[in-house]
């Protein structure tokens, strides 16, 4: 080959360029966003309606927007109206109530033993008790059966939080415990672990 010969390329027939052009030098589309809107479904026409999209400000508006959205959001609200109502009536856990102390209970078995744990924290600091406490405990017995009962007393004193650990002679699946001050009594079924 020669200098002068034009190298040819293999698909010299084929024609490469846009012939879509126009005379400007622009390209011409064929996407047209309103006549695809038209054959759309009625959730995608609202998806892109400027009035529809921004009338829903708002977190509430947002949160309950569809049923979906608004069931979760509401099954939220009941089962934390729930949980708040259980723990205000301390239905929920192991702390108990007795003349303005918070009292929480734990207990593990131990070699034919319980160890049980009373944590005191007083909740009205001018009328909450101190004093002796008569504590009572007794594995819960079926009919007939003879029952053990372990005495013990504590004192409560004017600290805040004030922890009492002590051992109790035998290990059963449930206990009775009775802690006595001089006006009030409580009576606690418990679990220990």
């Amino acid at each position: 080959m020669t200098d002068n010969e034009q190298v040819k390329r293999p698909n010299a027939n084929y024609k490469l360029s846009n012939e879509n052009v126009n005379t400007d030098g622009e390209l011409t589309f064929y996407y047209n966003r309103e006549r695809r809107l038209e054959k759309a479904p009625q959730a995608v026409r609202d998806l892109y309606d400027e009035n529809k999209r921004n009338n829903k400000s708002g977190l509430i508006k947002v949160l309950v927007a569809d049923k979906p959205r608004a069931l979760v959001f509401f099954t939220i609200l009941i089962m934390t109206g729930v949980i708040l109502i259980l723990s205000l009536s301390n239905k929920i856990g192991d702390s108990y109530s007795l003349d303005g102390n918070k009292l929480e209970i734990n207990g593990i078995k131990y070699e034919g033993m319980t160890v049980l744990a009373i944590r005191k924290t007083r909740k009205n600091i001018e009328n909450a008790y101190s004093g002796v406490i008569d504590i009572a405990v007794s594995p819960v017995a079926q009919e007939g059966e003879k029952i053990q009962v372990f005495y013990h007393r504590v004192f409560f004193s004017m600290e805040n939080e004030e922890d009492y650990r002590f051992t109790v002679p035998f290990d059963s699946p449930e206990l009775l415990i009775v802690l006595q001050t001089d006006k009030n009594t409580l009576k606690i079924k418990y679990k220990p672990e």
